[in-house]
């Protein structure tokens, strides 16, 4: 029998049908079964996790997320964050504080569970787009999160968050655990609970904040580092934005009136302060570490409270060697202002071995070796010297060191007249003596026949950041600029490397509470100086440590040394920066301006850089290189040959009858015996 195609489709439709409805049946009960499966075993890992989680103990959480700041062998150099604490009790927390926590955070806290279904949803919703795993929304799970837990985003840290929660509702009133969250939670400037917010913002304790005050930090508890007015205008424009939003949510609360809020004004907030465990020279170097962590990107909030591990290129027996050197030679100084700083630096690394920036930071936040500025005198002049080198101009050409001299400036077409230190005569002399001496009349020529723009080259290369101003002119070798004691460090540092700039670096590693490196340190080297160059560089600034200007305080150093002293006009600021081959160090003395002398310290009628600094640079190298090997710098290069080759006429010199004459510096007078 012949089949139509009508009755073949009328039969293909026939056989379609069972088919259709067999495909949604077992789809039905594959989700069934796929979402009753998840249930049970969703139900089973929370049970197992019920069982198995145990509530800590909240006093624990607030040392365990400091911030722990190492030396290079690990022992601990101090900590930031989690460590300012006082408990209160609920009661003599003011209801008005708590209505605004309640306002900002969440307003059905004493109606509602544990934690918040809605809110689960919304986080689960968020992270399927996407996004990072949020929820957590009531208090007590915020308690739970934040007191006992990591802020690492994972399903097993929400699914303890939630056991611990639901724990800490069945055990705990609600007063007790909203008591136990203002005593734990961060309110941001290492506070660490209500109490203690309140005395760092308002310089005051709980019970005494009013409405506005207690609005502000409920405010702030949000979101420490973005509204903290102390990060400048735009946060605080968002802080009174959310203050707003807090005394609003009272209002609708019915915990304040309308015309309760109206009369709110925005309270005076204190500026930040430094806690005590900052005191004494510790301040600094913690503080410059936090500084260089928030250049790599690390939030306050995170140093606050992320639980980090920071090791540092510091040296734990260096640092204390600094700290000591300072202590015990400097003197009393009859001028408060007073300032001394040393940084020591690995040569061919950058690593910051040590740092002295001040005598204590809770007097004074201003780190004198990273942060403040002095002229550096006579410790430029090696930068002359260099590109006297690289021009082929010899160790050994001859040149006249009287005094007063007055030499052409090509750059403003006129006199420039040189006094040496103490007006003090030197006929003729080579470069190494000139060095050795820190002749003024010798170097001012020196740096004008080479080019004062291949001085300022050099000075780059080695190591002054374009920060330090340097005007291109004879006055560049005296060493008119003002570069921070790092600074110096670096460049000298270079020098002991044989050419090599390293980018100094004190934070070698970052480590995660969770053990995984966040942060690595890679040293940032170039070769900016041929070693010839450099060894015949050495070679000269030895002879200021054997028996130039730096001679009676580091000679018997027992290991070869080089390096440069240098003093300023009326000797407003005096420096010494010397290296061995393993490490570079400068050691500078100055007070807060350029036209305050030094003189008097000590019972010195002149304080030069061969005094004091040398003698701080000398007692630290001393302990800081003990039991170190001693290493012989390399041989000089003799560059342009020894041949005494006279060298000044090459440069236009003027009669000094012509020079506005200034008074001589005097001359270092001993202190006289009693």
């Amino acid at each position: 029998m012949r089949i139509t195609p009508a009755a073949q489709g009328g039969n293909l439709s026939l056989m379609e049908k069972p088919s259709r409805e067999n495909l949604r049946t077992w789809f039905i009960r594959g989700a069934i079964f796929t979402i009753g499966g998840g249930f049970v075993i969703g139900t089973y890992l929370f049970a197992y996790a019920y069982f198995t989680v145990k509530i800590p103990d909240p006093n624990q959480y607030v040392n365990s997320q400091a911030t722990i700041i190492q030396y290079a062998d690990g022992s601990e150099i101090g900590r930031v964050g989690a460590q300012d604490r006082t408990s209160v009790q609920l009661a003599t927390i003011p209801i008005n504080v708590r209505h605004a926590i309640l306002a900002a955070e969440d307003r059905n806290f004493y109606t509602e569970h544990a934690f918040s279904p809605t809110g689960i949803l919304r986080a689960l919703w968020h992270d399927l787009r996407g996004g990072s795993l949020q929820g957590g929304s009531t208090i007590t799970q915020q308690y739970a999160k934040t007191a006992f837990l990591s802020p690492a985003q994972s399903v097993q840290r929400k699914i303890k968050e939630i056991v611990i929660a639901v724990k800490l509702e069945q055990q705990l009133s609600k007063d007790q655990i909203f008591e136990d969250y203002l005593n734990t939670i961060y309110f941001g400037r290492g506070s660490y609970g209500v109490q203690t917010a309140s005395q760092v913002y308002f310089g005051r304790t709980v019970n005494q904040l009013n409405i506005s005050q207690a609005a502000v930090l409920a405010s702030i508890l949000n979101a420490p580092g973005y509204y903290d007015p102390a990060n400048g205008p735009n946060y605080l424009a968002r802080l009174q934005a959310r203050w707003k939003y807090v005394l609003n949510g009272m209002t609708k609360a019915g915990w304040i009136t309308a015309a309760q809020e109206k009369a709110q004004v925005f309270p005076f907030i204190q500026p930040r302060v430094t806690s005590g465990s900052l005191a004494g020279p510790k301040g600094y170097v913690v503080s410059w570490i936090e500084n260089q962590l928030a250049k790599f990107g690390f939030t306050q909030d995170q140093l606050m409270q992320g639980g980090l591990v920071v090791k540092t290129t510091l040296v734990k027996k260096d640092q204390q060697a600094a700290v000591d050197a300072v202590a015990k030679r400097t003197p009393k100084s009859p001028f408060k202002n007073l300032r001394v700083a040393l940084v020591s630096i690995q040569p061919g690394t950058g690593a910051v071995l040590a740092m002295y920036g001040g005598q204590d930071y809770l007097l004074n936040q201003y780190n004198n070796a990273t942060q403040a500025t002095t002229q550096a005198g006579s410790s430029f002049k090696p930068f002359a010297l260099v590109a006297a080198l690289e021009s082929g101009i010899s160790l050994h050409s001859i040149w006249n060191g009287r005094s007063p001299q007055v030499f052409f400036d090509p750059g403003s077409q006129g006199p420039y007249p040189v006094f040496n230190y103490g007006n003090e005569q030197f006929k003729n002399i080579n470069l190494l003596d000139a060095i050795a001496n820190s002749v003024n009349t010798v170097f001012v020529p020196l740096g004008i026949k080479v080019g004062p723009d291949k001085v300022i080259d050099v000075a780059r290369r080695a190591g002054i950041p374009t920060s330090v101003q340097m005007v291109s002119g004879p006055s560049v070798t005296l060493g008119v600029a003002s570069p921070h004691v790092i600074d110096l460090a670096s460049a000298y540092a270079t020098f002991a490397a044989q050419g090599v700039y390293a980018k100094p670096y004190i934070v070698s590693e970052v480590v995660g509470n969770n053990g995984g490196i966040l942060y690595q340190a890679q040293p940032q080297t170039n070769q900016v100086f041929a070693s010839d160059v450099m060894a015949d560089l050495t070679t000269a600034l030895q002879t200021v440590t054997q028996y130039g200007t730096a001679s009676g305080a580091v000679a018997d150093l027992g290991r070869p040394s080089a390096g440069k002293t240098g003093t300023t006009t009326d000797n407003a600021s005096a420096w010494f920066t010397g290296y061995v081959p393993q490490m570079a160090t400068s050691v500078a003395l100055f007070r807060d301006n350029a036209s305050q002398s030094l003189n008097g310290i000590g019972g010195l009628n002149a304080v030069t850089g061969g005094t004091f600094p040398a003698k701080i640079w000398d007692q630290y190298m001393r302990t800081a290189l003990a039991h170190t090997p001693v290493m012989d710098f390399p041989p000089p290069a003799d560059i342009g040959g020894t041949d005494p080759t006279p060298m000044q006429s090459a440069v236009p010199t003027l009669d000094p009858k012509l020079a506005l004459t200034p008074k001589p510096t005097p001359a270092p007078s001993p202190k006289k015996k009693k």
